[in-house]
């Protein structure tokens, strides 16, 4: 029984390591870390509207003053809650806030569930979204994106890869992905077809869990292989808790790097979207967001409209 009783104390403890990180348990494991999640201050302070993006503003925005901004605030260090438990961090709201400064008006943010954003953004609950979201075709025929940020998928494995496992050599294995993920979606199918099961290998059996904190638990207690999930957010947990997981390789097939936010297909919100966000990233808030996060690779250049 002490056995069992240590077990999933341990993994109790790394099930929460991201949700923690968001209001101080794991994060002041790192030195830095602890001042990052209580710093609430708004990265656009200061920052003037775009007199071009405004322009393209439609009217009924204009009169309401505010965007809706839809996120589902629990994966750092792109989105999440800072210490207070109120308060939206990371940079992926940094950029929501640096957007509706270049567009005149305020922001609200709304925490919600990563698969359910589509739906809600397409019946109009919702402006848009800037919650680290891939570029995929089924996406687009529902939304316009505009490019932001390059992320990245990675796989890890339990620490000090006991199995050997490399992003290759999954064949047969149990990996975790997230509900709703592009992961679970484009990048295992992928993944498995070409090294499986186009070499007569079994597949890569893909365990679907609704968040990264569950697929963490089931790693450290060896219900599944491994996780393919956002490098960001692994590499995030990784600093706050090093021995917790091993990072064993990037997974670059089955869809583009790149993020986009997303806005209804056809929205007239659009164009001052595009306009606001390419003027974004020539901003030093947005290469000193990237910095912050320690996303500074991930820096892009041109908001490309899909």
């Amino acid at each position: 029984m002490k056995t069992i009783n240590k077990v999933q104390t341990a993994a109790a403890a790394l099930a929460a390591l991201l949700a923690l990180s968001a209001c101080g348990g794991a994060a002041s494991s790192t030195p830095g870390s602890e001042s990052k999640t209580n710093n609430t201050t708004d990265i656009s302070e200061g920052v003037q509207p775009d007199a071009a993006a405004v322009a393209l503003l439609p009217q009924s925005i204009k009169d309401k003053g505010e965007l809706s901004v839809a996120m589902d605030l629990h994966y750092p260090p792109t989105t999440f809650l800072a210490e207070d438990n109120t308060t939206a961090i990371g940079l992926n709201p940094d950029v929501a806030r640096l957007i509706a400064k270049k567009l005149g008006v305020k922001v609200k943010f709304v925490d919600t569930k990563f698969d359910t954003i589509v739906p809600g953004l397409d019946g109009g609950r919702f402006d848009f979204t800037a919650t680290t979201m891939a570029k995929t075709e089924e996406r687009l025929k529902v939304l316009d994106m505009i490019d932001y940020f390059q992320a990245g998928t990675s796989v890890a494995a339990a620490s000090g890869n006991p199995l050997n496992l490399t992003v290759e050599t999954l064949c047969g294995k149990n990996i975790a992905v997230t509900q709703g993920s592009t992961g679970q979606l484009k990048r295992l199918p992928a993944l498995s077809e070409q090294t499986c099961t186009s070499k007569g290998q079994p597949a890569i059996n893909g365990v679907t869990l609704p968040n990264v904190q569950d697929a963490l638990t089931q790693l450290h207690s060896k219900r599944v292989d491994g996780i393919l999930y956002d490098t960001t957010a692994l590499g995030w947990a990784q600093k706050q808790q090093p021995d917790s997981f091993t990072l064993i390789g990037r997974v670059n097939v089955g869809n583009s790097d790149v993020t986009a936010v997303g806005v209804k297909k056809g929205s007239p919100l659009t164009p001052a979207l595009q306009a606001a966000i390419q003027s974004v990233l020539e901003t030093p808030e947005y290469k000193k967001s990237l910095e912050t996060w320690g996303l500074d690779s991930g820096a892009i250049t041109d908001a490309k409209l899909n």
